[in-house]
C-alpha cells in the first residue's frame, strides 16, 4: 500500500501539490500565531513581575485586605533565615511601604513611599534599570528620594529639589522629614510611575521606627514554572498561621484573567481558521477521490479490501502531510527562535494598550519545542480526519459499479 501511495502521489501531481501547500501554509501560520500569542503573554507577565511585583510575596494574613501597622510582618530576620534554606529562591527583599503626603511650596501629592534595600532590589526588580535621570539609591543615600517620572511631573520637581514628607510611622505616631530628589525613573507602567517613590531602607527604618519589620517580603524564583512547588516549600518552612505566601497568580489575578480571556478568543479565531483549512483539504480530497472512483473499483475487483483502500488513502495523506510539515516546522521554528531573541517592534503599541499591562513596543515570539509539537500533532489529526468522508463515499459504490464509473 505504501508503494502504491507513492505512485498515486506522483501521478496526481496537481492534487498532491495543492494538499501539500495548504498543509504547509496552515502549519506555518498555526505555529507562528500560537508562538506570538504565548510570547506576548509571557512578555506581559515578565515585564509586570520585573517592575515591582515579585513572583512570590509573603504577607501577614490581614495586610492585603485591611492594611495598617497592626498587620506588619514582625521579626523579618527570622523569616529570611528560613528563606535562605529553600531551593529555587533566587533573591528576596523585605519592603516597608507606607502612604504619605509629599509637598513642595506650590504642589502636593499623596503617594506610596517604600523603604527598600538597594542592592537586593537591583536583583529582584527593574526600578534601578528604569533610571532616566540622576542616580539610583545606595546604602549611603540618606534622605534621597527616587521618584517616578509621572510623580515628578505632578510636583514640578527638578533634581536636587527638596520636598516635605508627612506620614504615619509604624507605631502610629507622626513621621516627617525633608527629602531630596536624587533620581527619577520611568518603568513604562504609567500608573506606577505617577504614584511611587523610594528611599533607602536603612534611613527609612530610622524615620518610621520599622527596624526588623516589613509590609511584605518579595521573592524572585529561578523558574516561574516551578512557582507553586516553591511556594509550597515556603509555606511549610514558615509554619505560621498568621502569615500567607502568595504567588503571582494571586497577586496579579486581573492580569491572569485577562490573558486567559485573550487566549480563549485567540484560540477561537485560530479554530475557525483551522476548520476552514480542514474543509478545504477534505473537499479537495473528495473531488480528487470522485475522479478516481473507477480506479478504486478496479483495485477492489482485483482483491483489495475496504481496509486496504483506507490504508492507501491514509498513507497518501501521511506522506503529503509529513512532507509539508517537515518543510514548515524548521522554517516556522527558525522564525520563532529569531524573534524570541529579537522581538518585533510595533511603535505606539504600549501607549495604545497600557491599560492591559503592555509596557513595551516589543512583541517577542515564544520558542517552545513542546508548543510546536502539539501544533504539529493537531495538524496531523485534522488532515487524517479529512480522509474519512472520501473513504465512506468510495465504499458507497460496489466494486463492479465503481469499475464502470465514468
Amino acid at each position: 500500500m505504501l508503494h502504491l501511495a507513492f505512485k498515486n502521489i506522483l501521478f496526481y501531481k496537481g492534487r498532491s501539490v495543492t494538499t501539500a501547500v495548504l498543509t504547509f501554509v496552515s502549519a506555518m501560520l498555526f505555529i507562528l500565531f500560537v508562538s506570538m500569542q504565548d510570547g506576548s503573554h509571557k512578555a506581559m507577565l515578565n515585564n509586570s513581575l520585573k517592575i515591582y511585583t515579585g513572583a512570590i510575596e509573603i504577607y501577614h494574613k490581614e495586610y492585603r485586605e485591611q492594611g495598617g501597622n497592626e498587620y506588619l510582618i514582625e521579626d523579618v530576620e527570622a523569616i529570611t533565615q528560613k528563606l535562605t534554606k529553600i531551593e529555587g529562591i533566587e533573591a528576596f527583599s523585605a519592603r516597608y511601604e507606607t502612604f504619605g503626603l509629599l509637598s513642595t511650596h506650590e504642589n502636593s501629592a499623596a503617594t506610596m513611599i517604600a523603604g527598600i534595600v538597594p542592592q537586593k532590589e537591583e536583583q529582584i526588580s527593574s526600578i534601578a534599570e528604569a533610571l532616566i535621570d540622576g542616580e539610583f539609591l545606595s546604602e549611603e543615600s540618606g534622605n534621597c528620594l527616587y521618584m517616578g517620572a509621572g510623580l515628578v511631573q505632578r510636583l514640578s520637581l527638578k533634581l536636587g529639589d527638596e520636598v516635605a514628607f508627612v506620614g504615619g510611622a509604624s507605631d502610629n505616631s507622626f513621621a516627617a522629614d525633608i527629602l531630596k530628589l536624587c533620581g527619577v525613573f520611568a518603568t513604562g507602567s504609567f500608573e506606577f510611575d505617577r504614584s511611587s517613590s523610594f528611599v533607602n531602607r536603612e534611613y527609612f527604618d530610622t524615620l518610621m521606627l520599622s527596624q526588623n519589620k516589613a509590609s511584605y517580603i518579595t521573592l524572585k524564583v529561578d523558574d516561574l514554572q516551578n512557582v507553586d512547588a516553591i511556594n509550597k516549600k515556603i509555606t511549610q518552612a514558615l509554619d505560621d498561621a498568621a502569615l500567607e505566601s502568595l504567588t503571582w497568580k494571586t497577586l496579579m489575578k486581573t492580569m491572569v484573567e485577562a490573558m486567559e480571556v485573550d487566549s480563549i478568543f485567540g484560540y477561537i479565531s485560530l479554530a475557525l481558521f483551522l476548520v476552514v483549512i480542514f474543509f478545504v483539504i477534505m473537499i479537495y480530497g473528495f473531488i480528487n477521490v470522485s475522479s478516481r472512483i473507477k480506479e478504486f473499483g478496479v483495485l477492489k475487483c482485483i482483491g483489495l479490501s475496504n481496509a486496504n483502500i483506507f490504508w492507501l488513502l491514509l498513507y497518501e495523506m501521511l506522506i503529503l502531510t509529513s512532507f509539508a510539515i517537515l518543510l514548515a516546522a524548521p522554517i516556522a521554528g527558525a522564525f520563532c527562535y529569531y524573534y524570541s531573541i529579537n522581538p518585533i517592534v510595533i511603535e505606539g503599541i504600549a501607549e495604545m494598550y497600557k491599560d492591559y499591562g503592555i509596557l513595551s513596543d516589543e512583541i517577542p515570539l515564544d520558542f517552545s519545542i513542546f508548543t510546536m509539537s502539539w501544533n504539529i500533532l493537531l495538524l496531523y489529526m485534522l488532515n487524517f480526519l479529512s480522509i474519512f468522508y472520501p473513504y465512506f463515499y468510495i465504499n458507497s459504490f460496489k466494486p463492479i459499479e465503481a469499475s464502470r464509473h465514468v
